[in-house]
């Protein structure tokens, strides 16, 4: 192969490698303020389904030093949360107080390994001596333009709004 020629695979193969580092998954959940007698702040599960194979990409999760009420979020504990062990896998931290909240995905290693398709953000939420709520956001990976998907929860969520970009 010519050099010329090798270079310019070897900068076309860098381009294509920078620009899907850069791709942009970002989120903002609402947490309602609620008006009961005993709050708690919920614990929140963030994960990724792909839409053909099922499979599941766990992306975070916000709680406190109490993990028995790791199981109210139902759908987490049974798909991803029951077979990870401490540290939980993705963003752990803190339950969050009312207000609005982002999140960025966008540097995990488990994005640089997303197969392409049709998938979906899950947020589940639960609180103790509270509810519970599930909302899903539909999204294509990798993304070719920029994609802003939004969803008003009824109860334990607010607007949850989904950004991904190219």
């Amino acid at each position: 192969m010519r050099p010329w020629l090798s270079l310019l695979a070897a900068l076309f193969a860098g381009f294509v490698a920078a620009n899907a580092a850069a791709a942009e998954l970002r989120l903002e959940v609402e947490i309602p303020r609620m008006a009961v007698a005993e709050y708690h702040a919920p614990y929140l599960a963030f994960w990724l389904k792909h839409a053909d194979s099922g499979e599941i990409v766990p992306l975070g999760l916000w709680y406190d030093d109490q993990e028995k009420w790791l199981k109210d979020l139902r759908l987490w504990w049974r798909r991803t949360g029951r077979g990870q062990s401490r540290p939980y896998d993705g963003l752990t931290g803190a339950t969050r107080r009312p207000g609005t909240h982002s999140v960025d995905f966008s540097e995990l290693p488990a994005l640089s390994d997303l197969p392409e398709g049709d998938y979906q953000l899950v947020v589940e939420a639960a609180r103790e001596v509270g509810g519970r709520e599930v909302v899903r956001l539909p999204f294509q990976w990798p993304a070719k333009n920029h994609q802003q998907r939004q969803v008003d929860g009824t109860s334990e969520l607010g607007t949850v709004t989904l950004s991904v970009k190219p």
